[in-house]
Formats: C-alpha cells, sequence, structure tokens
C-alpha cells in the first residue's frame, strides 16, 4: 500500500489483494509470500519475535480451524506455512488477565488482576521481571503496538503531559497504544509517554465517575450514534460512537476508528525497519476484533456476518501487512511468529452490530462451548499459530500449551537464564513451539470467574461458593458463564463440547484435580 503522508491515514484506497482474494492470483502470492523453505539443522542463533495478540478471537473464526463462512486467506497461508496448535489456550477468559500472564509468565490472579477501567494505574510492577525486559538482557530491541489495558500511571495522570509509569517502565524500548481499549476513554493514541498531537490550549480531562462537558453522550443523544449501546457503553460519543467513561478536549489528538489497521501496521513496520539489524521483539496487540467494530471502508460491509466478520477480514490484511515488511527486509527466514488470541469470542459485547443475528452457520467456537468470560473449554481454548520459515516444519499439534509458556520457552530460545521467581508458573515447552515435540503440558490452570483445570483431556471446573454470584451481565451478553454449585468434570477427548458432567462418578478424579488448583493457588507453580 503506498505510503501516506498525513501522520493518521483517512480513507485507503482498496490494495489489489483485497479485491482478488477469492481468485488465484492471491492464493499464488501467498504461496509465494509464505511458503515453508526446507528446515535447516542450524537455526539462528536469536531470532527475530513478533507475537500478533488478536482481542476476542474465537477458536472457530479462522478458515484453518474450520471457519467456513469467514474469509482468513493469509492467516490460512501461515497456518499451512507453520504449526497450528489445537489444544492452545490464554490465560484467562478476559483480556488484562489474560495480557497480564502473557507479559508476566504467572497467573494474574496472584496480582488480582481483572478488567480495568480506562483510567487504572499501571498493573504491572515497576519491579516485576516481564518478557520484554528479559528480552532486552538477551540483546533485544523491544516494541509494543496496538492496544494496552494494562493501566497507566499511578492513578491519576495528566493526559496533556508525561504518562508514565507505562509500557517502557516495564521493559518495553517503544511503544504505540489506544491506552485502554476501543470502547472506552481517552480516545487518543498515546506514543510512548504522551499523546500523539495533545494541545494545550485544549486539554484533555478523563473521568469514570462524573459527566464532562465538551462531547455529546449516548444517553443524551442516541439521533448521534452509528450504533446502539447498552448503558455501560452510552457515555462520551467520539466518531459517531458512544464510549465507557467521559472525556472533554484534546479534539486534535481524536482517533478514527477505521483507520487502526493502517496506523497499527505502520508503526509496527517504522519499528521493524529502525531496527531491521539487529534482534527484536515486537508485541502487535490488535484492537480487532474488539467491540466498537468499526472497520476500515476496505472491508466494512463486505461479510454476510456483518461488521464482525468485516472485523475479522480487516485482521487477516493487517497481519499480511506486517509480515509481509518482514519478507520485504529479508527478515522473514530469521523471525518466530506467533499469532493467538486473548481470549474466546463474543458476539454481543455492549454494541448491537447484528453480530448475533447475522451468525448464521458460523461457529465462533468450533465445537467447543461458552466463549469469551466462561469457565467453559471455548473461553480460552484459542487460535495459536507458530511460523518461522525455514526452522519450522510445517504441522498440526495437539500439544496442550498456555500463553503463560511464553515467557519461559522464549527464554530458552534466546539463552536467557531466569532467577528467583521470574515467570513463576510459566513452563518451557520451546521444543513442542517449534515442532520438535508432539507434548507440553500435562496439567494446566485456567481463569474465569471461577478456577478450571486440564489435566490431558480432562477438563475441572470448580464449584463457586453460595456467596459469590454468577455475573448477570453473562446471560444479557448471551454467553453461557459455565459457573455453577457443583463440580464439573468433563471428557474431552469423548465430550469436547463439554455436555455430560461425569464429577458424580469420578470422584477421586475430581479431588485431584481441586488439589492441583489448589496447590497452585496457595503455593504456586511448584
Amino acid at each position: 500500500m503506498k505510503k501516506r503522508q498525513a501522520r493518521f491515514p483517512g480513507k485507503p484506497m482498496m490494495p489489489q489483494v483485497f479485491r482478488t482474494r477469492f481468485g488465484a492470483g492471491l492464493l499464488l502470492s501467498l504461496s509465494v509470500l509464505l511458503q515453508a523453505c526446507q528446515p535447516q539443522e542450524q537455526k539462528p542463533a536469536k531470532p527475530n519475535i513478533v507475537i500478533f495478540y488478536v482481542d476476542d478471537l474465537g477458536y472457530g473464526d479462522l478458515g484453518c480451524y474450520g471457519g467456513e463462512t469467514v474469509q482468513t486467506p493469509f492467516l490460512d497461508s501461515l497456518g499451512k506455512a507453520g504449526i497450528i496448535f489445537t489444544d492452545a489456550h490464554s490465560v484467562a477468559a478476559t483480556c488484562t488477565p489474560s495480557r497480564y500472564s502473557l507479559l508476566t509468565g504467572e497467573h494474574a490472579f496472584r496480582n488480582k488482576a481483572e478488567i480495568l477501567p480506562g483510567d487504572a494505574p499501571l498493573l504491572i510492577p515497576e519491579d516485576k521481571p516481564t518478557l520484554p525486559a528479559m528480552l532486552k538482557r538477551a540483546g533485544y530491541t523491544t516494541a509494543v503496538v496496538g492496544k494496552w489495558h494494562l493501566g497507566l500511571g499511578n492513578g491519576n495522570v495528566d493526559w496533556n503531559g508525561i504518562v508514565k509509569p507505562g509500557p517502557l517502565e516495564i521493559g518495553f524500548d517503544y511503544s504505540f497504544l489506544l491506552p485502554a481499549t476501543g470502547d472506552r476513554v481517552p480516545t487518543v493514541y498515546l506514543e510512548n509517554h504522551e499523546v500523539v498531537n495533545a494541545s494545550k490550549d485544549d486539554p484533555i480531562m478523563v473521568s469514570y465517575s462524573q459527566k464532562l462537558s465538551g462531547y455529546p453522550n449516548g444517553l443524551d443523544s442516541p439521533q448521534l450514534l452509528r450504533q446502539k449501546a447498552d448503558t455501560q457503553h452510552s457515555n462520551t460519543i467520539v466518531n459517531g460512537i458512544s464510549r465507557i467513561g467521559y472525556m472533554s478536549g484534546g479534539r486534535k489528538a481524536l482517533w478514527r476508528d477505521e483507520d487502526f489497521p493502517e496506523v497499527f501496521s505502520g508503526k509496527a513496520n517504522d519499528f521493524i525497519t529502525k531496527n531491521q539489524d539487529k534482534p527484536f521483539f515486537l508485541f502487535f496487540a490488535f484492537h480487532d476484533i474488539h467491540v466498537p467494530r468499526v472497520p476500515n471502508e476496505m472491508f466494512a460491509g463486505k461479510s454476510p456476518l456483518g461488521p464482525r466478520g468485516d472485523a475479522i477480514a480487516q485482521m487477516d490484511w493487517t497481519t499480511r501487512q506486517v509480515v509481509e515488511h518482514l519478507k520485504k527486509l529479508n527478515l522473514l527466514e530469521n523471525t518466530l511468529i506467533i499469532f493467538t488470541s486473548d481470549n474466546g469470542p463474543v458476539l454481543n459485547d455492549g454494541y448491537d452490530d447484528m453480530a448475533d443475528k447475522l451468525i448464521g452457520s458460523h461457529k465462533p467456537a468450533g465445537p467447543f462451548r461458552g466463549g469469551k468470560y466462561s469457565a467453559f473449554e471455548a473461553g480460552t481454548r484459542v487460535p495459536f499459530l507458530v511460523a518461522w520459515p525455514g526452522t519450522i516444519k510445517p504441522g498440526t499439534s495437539q500439544a496442550l500449551i498456555s500463553q503463560l509458556d511464553l515467557y519461559r520457552s522464549l527464554a530458552a530460545l534466546a539463552g536467557v537464564p531466569l532467577t528467583g521467581n521470574e515467570a513463576m508458573d510459566s513452563e518451557d515447552h520451546h521444543e513442542a513451539l517449534l515442532g520438535k515435540k508432539p507434548d507440553a503440558r500435562e496439567w494446566m490452570l485456567e481463569e474465569s470467574y471461577t478456577m478450571s483445570a486440564r489435566q490431558g483431556s480432562w477438563k475441572y471446573i470448580a464449584p463457586i461458593p453460595e456467596s459469590k454470584k454468577v455475573p448477570s451481565f453473562m446471560a444479557n451478553k448471551g454467553v453461557e458463564s459455565g459457573l455453577g454449585r457443583a463440580h464439573q468434570l468433563y471428557d474431552l477427548s469423548k465430550d469436547p463440547g463439554e455436555q455430560k458432567n461425569l464429577a458424580d462418578s469420578l470422584p477421586d478424579m475430581v479431588q485431584r484435580m481441586q488439589q492441583y488448583i489448589e496447590r497452585i493457588v496457595n503455593k504456586g507453580s511448584k
């Protein structure tokens, strides 16, 4: 795509690759771009590492995982060129805990992590070892681009000045962020420590407790909305979309949702270009396919699934822009690419974009039950693709693996010894990631609004106590919570949809699984 002079591009021209995505031309170009080279006996000592972290993408949302209604030709080719993991998991069924765990190698409950408001302080302590800080010890230059949602500052952020602590204080050399999420204020970009295009003449104010003047809100001015929203998402209106929270000022700094794919891929590619002569780590954290789903004009209205399907196609295109740039710079064969999601899928998550009404025969969770927020399998079982052309032999892996394991696995790959309680819940499974071993974890803990455990094909969901209520919002979103007062035990090898609870007939297995959870929660990972 031709590079624009504007810092934040407007409507882009539709690229030829999108116009021909169903044709032989696209399939040929993808084959040339991502064809697997003959694996070599000796791999590069320190590969570049790119993690694509999608938001709310379900196991069945990609063609290479069985999705038939969606169109994800590039990611399907990426999977074909690498390893498609069929039993890989986010650490939690919601976004902030999963991000915390991926970047620290420890369970989010150890820091009481939960979904954060847009003005929350930095969740990861500055003295906490992190994945980017660990890779810096091996000589990597590190960057995060995209959605953050791990808090910023110390609880009283001045959005018109220096915003810190943030990513740069926990191991990243460069950051370009949505400060929280697309459905929360402030609706501005943050580059390193400063809001992009902030003006002292129009100071930014943010509040999650009281109305601020300057912008209309969704409850008072519903006629201004492009998408109807629930009460929670009906505060400040920016770009025709109402958000959570109130904001005033910063008009020159406001984002346009439709620009996210070009802005983020552009910033990622700028970082890659500047650091192409040394090892780098890029954490590319998509906003897609999180709500509000406001796809670029290239994709709007193209999918029978509505905006959610359009956002999936947009995500596929965005991934291609970065991988293609790696190829252009002759970096692809020295780059380990990991593509995955922060939790399972959700259709109705605060905005009426017709996702639930246009779903048709598409199954976002594939054969599994539940989704985002849920303790059932689809809450954390997510797409997980690993590619390294010339090093990884293409194939499929049934290894049980958690995103927790990226920390120790990448440390082993980079030759970084870990110290003390660093990444205390992570396990080294780099050989499984590279396709050299068929197995990874024996046991795995999952977080939702309860704790769940996996051992092989066995899945256990711990009961919630009588004092704890099942969150009512799940029912409003059409999510099966998986929460209950009784023990739940399923054999996923025979019952992937978790329909037959075997807990009463296998009390010893239930006890063993419950003891595992208690051991991890009370004593750590050992």
